[in-house]
């Protein structure tokens, strides 16, 4: 399936493996609207497909997503939250198969929520990380606080968050955040290798084995994700994250592109 405006998203299946491509390149593969309906449904109709086993998440090059469009929400600030389904706390529908994040680019704040409710991440040389919620003036609702604590440990995930720097794929690499790093022309082959490992493997074991992972995180994590949530509902009450979002949106990407 090709990408279309109103569905920024590509997908292919292959030997069992559906690859979901982010395709806003010219916006940094930017979440607005479109695609944030787009990843919930191409994510849901894969997990439904009899002939797909695993799921890989990517973006179209040079970046794996910049996170929530800037000019949408501060244009439109209230146009993501309406769009967000009631009760919902992740960027994905409930899944039974693994997804795997291939991160070739860049991966900021709503991007990188995006990463980390991967099950597992593998790094091109050229990916980097930042949560720059805080420079923006918006609070993480996916879960960030929770899952980036738990992957690289409280003292890191405060100054990651705090900080708002990057952290480039060897650091990733070294912190515990990603698996692998790898040459950038290697990136989906490796994937999909292990991919087709995991499909390779009894499909109803694999599914109960990511099921108890995924309970047991849930039981660990499951009172921080209610913690963010309530947090960012609280924060977003007393600020104008549309005004102060658009008047800052230079300043931000000036920044980023000069840690780049």
């Amino acid at each position: 399936m090709e990408a279309t405006p109103d569905h920024p998203i590509s997908i292919e299946v292959r030997d069992r493996v559906g690859v979901l491509t982010l395709q806003r390149p010219e916006a940094r593969n930017a979440i607005n609207p479109a695609m944030r309906r787009a990843l919930r449904s191409s994510l849901a109709n894969l997990e439904a497909d009899p002939d797909v086993d695993v799921m890989v998440l990517t973006g179209a090059d040079p970046a794996f997503c910049a996170g929530l469009d800037l000019k949408v929400l501060g244009a439109e600030p209230g146009t993501f939250v309406s769009d967000t389904p009631t009760g919902s706390s992740s960027p994905f529908p409930p899944r039974t198969k693994p997804l795997i994040g291939a991160i070739n680019g860049v991966a900021i704040t709503g991007g990188f929520e995006l990463a980390l409710n991967c099950d597992f991440l593998i790094a091109s040389e050229r990916a980097a990380f930042a949560d720059t919620h805080a420079r923006v003036g918006v609070m993480p609702g996916w879960g960030l606080t929770a899952l980036l604590t738990d992957a690289v440990g409280r003292t890191r995930a405060r100054e990651i968050s705090l900080t708002g720097n990057f952290v480039h794929a060897s650091l990733a690499y070294e912190w515990g955040l990603v698996n692998r790093v790898v040459p950038h022309d290697e990136l989906l082959a490796t994937v999909l290798a292990l991919a087709s490992d995991i499909v390779n493997n009894d499909q109803l074991g694999v599914r109960r084995m990511l099921a108890t992972y995924r309970s047991q995180e849930a039981e660990a994590l499951g009172a921080a994700w209610e913690l963010e949530g309530s947090g960012a509902i609280e924060f977003a009450q007393v600020t104008r994250p549309g005004s102060d979002v658009e008047a800052r949106r230079a300043q931000i990407m000036e920044r980023g592109r000069s840690q780049l």
